[in-house]
């Protein structure tokens, strides 16, 4: 076992991973993770690592200070290492006062931070595009990282490519693409947006969200805690990993420190934005950001 560190998703850890194991796969994946997943020199001598990987039947135990994950050799060798690392890491990150959420990012001509939530298909990453076509700066598509210590509250940018259907083929798996412009560093966060985009609506519209509700809340919740419970997203592009079972990284103080950026969250703007087309919500956007 040879002992490295290992940087993704704006940290950086002490990670053990077998002797000889080719990481070349691993690093490639990493350009389409927040942060990147790049190893540095090595970090012999530590008393402690935070992740360790092995190799067997795929498997996932923890105690207070070392997350370990069994991986088939077949996984082991391939891009499986970056999302499983990336996972593995999120008790270090929310240690750290960090998250990873499902969410996209962008940075308004004024420079903050603006957060779109919704489901899949809601029309974030379209929305996303026409907003970099009126100027601002893309921060992540699907993965962003929150950084989170009383009221403030940072984005980091995340995943920065996209997975952009071809209209000709529906059916067809969705080809990645580079995000242009990207953001180079942190923003703090300006205004939060619940996507709501479907053909159905007639017009463009912003709710206020603010109070929030006891459904929003639970969304919010089971958002920040998707990667300590190991529930990455995306699933795609993994081609073996320990998933199904929830890992048991999570504690009783990063819980209540989610709870706090919850809180946190609610002191910003946050809106519920519907609009019949992806085109129509990012003119709504960049209406009332040109306004402020």
């Amino acid at each position: 076992m040879s002992t490295h560190r290992i940087g993704t998703g704006h940290v950086c850890a002490v990670v053990v991973l077998p002797d000889g194991l080719d990481t070349a796969a691993a690093e490639a994946a990493g350009r389409a993770l927040p942060g990147g997943w790049h190893m540095e020199a090595s970090a012999a001598g530590v008393e402690r690592a935070a992740v360790e990987i092995t190799v067997g039947a795929a498997g996932i135990t923890a105690d207070e200070h070392t997350v370990r994950v069994r991986l088939p050799p077949s996984a082991a060798g391939s891009d499986t290492l970056a999302y499983v690392t990336y996972t593995a890491l999120e008790r270090a990150r929310q240690q750290q006062h960090m998250v990873t959420v499902h969410a996209t990012a962008l940075y308004a001509p004024g420079g903050r931070a603006v957060l779109l939530l919704g489901a899949k298909g809601a029309g974030k990453t379209s929305t996303a595009l026409a907003l970099a076509e009126r100027g601002w700066v893309h921060a992540g598509d699907d993965l962003v990282v929150l950084e989170g210590d009383g009221e403030a509250v940072v984005v980091w940018p995340g995943k920065p490519t996209a997975a952009i259907r071809d209209p000709d083929r529906p059916l067809a798996p969705k080809p990645q693409r580079g995000l242009e412009p990207f953001a180079t560093g942190p923003a703090r966060l300006g205004r939060i947006v619940r996507m709501a985009v479907h053909p159905s609506l007639t017009t463009a519209s912003l709710t206020p969200a603010v109070p929030l509700s006891v459904n929003e809340r639970l969304r919010l919740h089971e958002n920040l805690a998707r990667y300590i419970s190991g529930l990455p997203t995306p699933l795609t592009g993994v081609d073996a990993a320990p998933y199904g079972p929830v890992w048991p990284l999570d504690t009783a103080a990063l819980a209540r420190w989610r709870t706090s950026l919850i809180t946190a969250l609610e002191n910003h703007r946050f809106d519920y934005l519907y609009a019949p087309g992806a085109e129509a919500a990012a003119d709504l956007l960049a209406e009332e950001a040109a306004a402020s």
